[in-house]
């Protein structure tokens, strides 16, 4: 069994996104869960294993730690330049 999402956050409020995040976050470990999500807040809250797409291209895999640290994610979410 998956549970797929897409972009369950859309449209909502801060705190209706923070009850969403709370009621998927009961779900981890006793169903698997596809989330595709533009709210990184609850992707970091949520996510093991995160995969960042870009055009369609996936451009990093990892644990929240490693997308975080990660420059090519970094300069194409942040706008940050990859040698500062």
């Amino acid at each position: 069994k998956m549970l797929l999402l897409d972009e369950p956050m859309a449209g909502l409020g801060a705190d209706e996104s923070r009850r969403m995040v709370e009621l998927l976050q009961t779900l981890k470990g006793a169903q698997t869960i596809l989330l595709v999500e533009h709210d990184m807040d609850a992707v970091f809250a949520l996510a093991g294993r995160i995969t960042v797409l870009v055009y369609g291209r996936a451009i990093a895999t990892g644990s929240p730690d490693d997308i975080r640290a990660n420059p090519e994610v970094r300069t194409a979410y942040l706008g940050e330049d990859e040698a500062a």
